[in-house]
């Protein structure tokens, strides 16, 4: 037998619970850290902030399928469907499709699973493209649900998932499973084992044409607020997306057989990792709101979109720091001005040095007040 589905325990997983009770009482302790914290910003920056992380998850979890979307039109979109504001004109279906997708997770997140949930979801992700000949239904074409790689005459297959004919039964027994394990349900799982559960489970069935990895990591998504009794706004995909190689590595080593407690354990850290990443964007977050209050009125045209452009690259910022050449590009300034503007913006206490001559960057200064750190 190849395949983890085609072993007669399908779908009895089996694996070692205690090996993540570390993981699991770490998951419920940074959730109340990251719930504490997002109390503190005010209502206004709690929106913004909302929009933020969703995007980014948005945007992460297409990433990884090989899909790079328009984060102002995913933003645009969000931004509507959450009522704050008109939609953007020329949106693309795979970016308002995403966006919906999101949303719906985010305020129907407590709800059981259902067919129609993922019938929903598929019909939004998949919505414009014209490849799939069916868009908001399990799959029925005869061929073999293959993940390859590789040139038609050195294909590697990854996994072949069940046959389309047994769909309709092995969804029935997933959503069956996925309800039964939930918090008020009959069988409850801990949070990062029944998450990590359901996307193994829901990957190995393959039930869409396509669109079945972003779909499984909603329901990773789903299961976790479900554990909390609120939306996690974890940033997962974010995660899983920076280590893109690991997580299909985990993945094929965990689809031909059924103890997976690797793959547990792998997700578990993957989990923590997100709500590491998840905190330090919401402490970023805070610290640019901080940083436009403090020099409100003070930035010039070319040095607010210099700022706005560092911020924009997240908690990871410039490669190596921006540099006097990024500045220049950013702004046209001629090399005299830009070098008075960074100079002035080191003053102001916005930025910090580092490095001397042509290994001179400069980082956003982030605490509260400017001062040297």
């Amino acid at each position: 037998m190849a395949w983890n589905w085609e072993e007669p325990t399908w779908p009895r997983f089996t694996y070692d619970a205690t090996a993540l009770e570390p993981l699991e009482a770490e998951f419920l302790l940074r959730s109340g850290e990251f719930i504490g914290a997002f109390k503190h910003v005010s209502p206004d920056d709690q929106e913004n902030l909302r929009i933020e992380l969703i995007s980014d998850e948005a945007l992460k979890t297409s990433e990884i399928e090989g899909e790079i979307l328009n984060r102002d039109s995913v933003q645009s979109s969000l931004r509507y469907q959450f009522g704050l504001g008109g939609q953007e004109a020329g949106v693309a279906p795979a970016e308002r499709g995403i966006a919906q997708m999101m949303v719906d997770l985010y305020l129907n997140f407590s709800e059981p699973l259902t067919d129609e949930t993922m019938f929903g979801w598929h019909g939004l992700l998949m919505s414009g493209d014209r490849t799939i000949k069916t868009i908001g239904a399990y799959r029925t074409h005869i061929e073999p649900m293959q993940v390859v790689s590789g040139a038609i005459a050195h294909r590697k297959v990854h996994f072949e998932a069940p046959p389309s004919a047994i769909m309709a039964k092995e969804m029935s027994a997933f959503v069956a499973w996925f309800n039964d394990t939930a918090p008020d349900g009959a069988h409850p799982l801990p949070a990062i084992t029944r998450s990590a559960l359901a996307h193994l489970y829901f990957v190995g069935i393959h039930p869409f044409e396509d669109g079945n990895g972003r779909i499984a990591r909603a329901l990773a998504e789903k299961s976790l607020a479900q554990k909390l009794g609120q939306p996690t706004l974890i940033a997962l995909a974010y995660t899983i997306e920076r280590k893109r190689k690991d997580y299909y590595e985990a993945l094929e080593h965990n689809n031909k057989g059924m103890e997976i407690t690797d793959w547990l354990l792998y997700f578990g850290s993957t989990v923590l990792e997100a709500q590491e990443n998840t905190n330090k964007r919401v402490d970023f977050y805070i610290a640019k709101t901080k940083l436009y209050e403090r020099l409100r009125g003070q930035f010039n045209a070319r040095q607010e979109k210099a700022i706005a452009r560092m911020f924009k690259e997240g908690i990871d910022g410039f490669k190596g720091g921006l540099s006097a050449e990024n500045y220049i590009s950013i702004t046209k300034a001629p090399r005299a001005t830009a070098t008075r503007d960074l100079q002035d913006l080191i003053a102001k206490g916005a930025l910090k040095r580092t490095g001397e001559l042509r290994h001179t960057r400069y980082h956003l200064r982030l605490d509260d007040d400017g001062s040297a750190q």
